[in-house]
Formats: C-alpha cells, sequence, structure tokens
C-alpha cells in the first residue's frame, strides 16, 4: 500500500504577495503572528506582507527571533509571542528556517511534550496535536520548500542534534509563491539554496518506495534547477529564473515525501554542529553520495547525470553535480568551508542517529557515513 497526497493550496506570479490578508481572512485568521527572521525584516520583505493583512483587516504582530538554524529555545519564545498576541494564525515570511519554526510555534500553542517526545525518528508524529492554527508560508528563499512539507527541524538543546517533528497536519494551508521575495538573495545564498532544492530533488528520486508521482515530479525539479540556478545566480533579477527555482524547491518536497537520503543525515549535523547553511552542506556531500548510490541504483543515478547534462556513465553525476557546485561559486569541500578532518568521527555519529538515511537506496553503516564525510572533505 502507498499513499499519495498533495493537499496545500499553492498562489505562484509576480505580486501575489498582496493577497496574503484575503487568503488568511479565508482561513478565518483575525490576529496573525508573522515569524519571520531580522535578516527578512531588514530586507524590507515584511512591509508588502504586513500591508496586506493590515487592509483585509488582520492585526498582525511579528516575531523576528528566528536564526539559521532554529534552536528549541526560539521557539518556545515564538509560542510565548502566539500566546501574547492572542493569535489564532501563523503568517512564516522566510527561507525554511522561519517556515520550519512558524510550524512549530503552532504545535507549541497546542502541546506541551517535549520535543525529544515529539522526535519523527522515535515516532513522535502520534503525539502532535490533530489540530494545529493555519499557518500561511510565504518563502523568500527557493531551497527547502517547507512551505509544502510535512515536518520541520529544530536543533533541541538536551542532544543539541537537529530533530525532526512531522505530521500531516503541520502541513501550511496556503503557500504564496512570489518570484519578486527572492529577488533580493545574493548569489552565495541562492547557490546554496538552489543546491537544497536539487538535493531534495535527487534524493527523493533515488529513495526507497513506490510513489511514480514524487519520481516525476523530482525530475522535473532537478531539471528546472539545471536550467535556471546558473542563470539567477548571474542575475538575481531574472524573475523568469528566479520563479522557476521558487517551483523547484516546492516540488522537490512535495517529492520527498517519497523520503530523502544519505546526504541528509550528513548534512543535518554540519548544519547544528558547525552552523553550515543547510544548503551548502547537502551541496559539499552530495557528490560522494551519489558515487555511493550507483552500487545500488545504477539506472537512476545515470538518469540524473543525464539531467544534469552529463553522459550516462559511472561517476557522471558526481562529477557533473561538482561542476554545477562550481559553476555557481560554492566551496568545493567540507575543509573549505571551516570543517576539520578532526570532527568527522563525531558527526558520523551524529549523522548514523539521523532518520534521513533510512530511505537511502544503499544501507549506509557508520562506517560508510564516516567515508562519505571523509570523501566529501
Amino acid at each position: 500500500m502507498a499513499i499519495w497526497s498533495f493537499p496545500t493550496k499553492i498562489v505562484f506570479g509576480v505580486g501575489e504577495v498582496d493577497r496574503s490578508g484575503d487568503e488568511a481572512r479565508a482561513l478565518g485568521v483575525a490576529r496573525a503572528l508573522v515569524v519571520t527572521d531580522a535578516g527578512v525584516r531588514r530586507a524590507g520583505l515584511l512591509e508588502p506582507v504586513l500591508a496586506a493583512l493590515s487592509a483585509a483587516g488582520v492585526e498582525a504582530a511579528v516575531f523576528d527571533g528566528v536564526s539559521s538554524n532554529p534552536t528549541e529555545a526560539e521557539i518556545e519564545a515564538g509560542a510565548e509571542a502566539y500566546a501574547a498576541h492572542g493569535a489564532d494564525g501563523l503568517v512564516a515570511v522566510g527561507g525554511g528556517s522561519p517556515i520550519d519554526a512558524a510550524k512549530l510555534v503552532g504545535v507549541r500553542t497546542r502541546s506541551a511534550r517535549s520535543w525529544e517526545e515529539l522526535d519523527d525518528a522515535q515516532g513522535g508524529g502520534q503525539y502532535v496535536p490533530r489540530e494545529l492554527p493555519p499557518v500561511i508560508a510565504l518563502p523568500t528563499t527557493s531551497g527547502t520548500g517547507s512551505e509544502v512539507g510535512r515536518a520541520a527541524v529544530l536543533t533541541v538543546k538536551s542532544t543539541q542534534r537537529k530533530t525532526v517533528v512531522f505530521a500531516p497536519v503541520m502541513l501550511p494551508k496556503v503557500a504564496i509563491l512570489d518570484p519578486a521575495l527572492t529577488a533580493s538573495m545574493p548569489p552565495a545564498i541562492t547557490a546554496a539554496t538552489g543546491f537544497d532544492a536539487l538535493t531534495h530533488c535527487i534524493e527523493a528520486y533515488l529513495a526507497l518506495g513506490d510513489h511514480p508521482m514524487a519520481d516525476a515530479i523530482a525530475v522535473a525539479g532537478i531539471d528546472r534547477v539545471v536550467g535556471h540556478l546558473p542563470r539567477a545566480v548571474e542575475q538575481g533579477s531574472d524573475l523568469e529564473a528566479r520563479g522557476a527555482l521558487m517551483k523547484a524547491a516546492m516540488m522537490g518536497a512535495v517529492a520527498f515525501q517519497k523520503g530523502l537520503g544519505a546526504c541528509h543525515s550528513l548534512a543535518h549535523p554540519l548544519s547544528s554542529d558547525f552552523g553550515l547553511h543547510h544548503g551548502l552542506a547537502n551541496a559539499l556531500c552530495l557528490p560522494a553520495v551519489l558515487d555511493f548510490n550507483e552500487h545500488s541504483a545504477l539506472e537512476r543515478v545515470l538518469h540524473v547525470a543525464l539531467l544534469l547534462g552529463a553522459d550516462a556513465v559511472p561517476g557522471g553525476a558526481a562529477r557533473a553535480t561538482a561542476a554545477l557546485r562550481s559553476r555557481v561559486g560554492l566551496p568545493g569541500g567540507l575543509g573549505a568551508a571551516g570543517v576539520p578532518a578532526s570532527a568527522l568521527g563525531t558527526l558520523a555519529d551524529k549523522a548514523l542517529d539521523d532518520a534521513c538515511h533510512r530511505d537511502n537506496p544503499r544501507p549506509c553503516t557508520r562506517a560508510d557515513l564516516l567515508e562519505l564525510y571523509r570523501a566529501s572533505l
């Protein structure tokens, strides 16, 4: 048996940010907590959202205390802000971190259970309440696809480990994809978030399981990233390229309901331990993981090579991925990103505990994960 679901309402187009208030009102939201980060606020990206909410008669308060890797303390502070405002809904504006944070704030408003209990790796989804405040998501990056995702990630204080909380009820009710909101992203962030979307699509396509819809969406997402990421990095005002990447990010997150893989298990500790941007961490590990997965998923890895513009030969996908990474200006390995070889053992321990590699087409031992880190140096 397989269950395939695509329930979020998705609004796409330049200028569609102006629909924020009407969408909130349609969901019955009268008092919204807008969850974002300080960078989004400084960039002026909140202004059209707040204006749209005000025009629709929605009273808004802003919580901008979200970092690039949301922490337990930040989620608790957001829940306090939600209660102080008397909010009845959430509007998330930003990259994956504010959108994830908004989902988790919604969970905290309805549940006092510890994040350890809610950890998806421990079956915690059963404890996520069945009714949560509605979330409207407006991404300002094109990577995580959290606006159509059923999960959120935070770093838990007790373990200092990135922890996934997962339940279908956490899906945003509406995602508004306005390419203009991503036009101010600098080239390095554009490249890193684009690689996040690419990794989601590739890992979903290679993941264990049977999901033909996710496979088809993943393939189309890879094609969009390859065709548009260099353009968006080189010319940030290219709204056609920006829009294609927003679609690819959304498609990657829809596709990875099928599963992810070893690259994400490697990437999560790099973010929690060294503060690496999640998309960059994926980019640094993806070529090694593609080589590793040829052992068990050769036909699909060769297909990925073709999608990346390479020959369908062993090693072709990894080489093409590394070439794209270089073309968009990202570092060539973990060492160049400041990760020392001495840390790899600890990172491998944490990667083994991460649930994402369970869907990898080739089973991973700790020794495998350690070798993948070494190959990514």
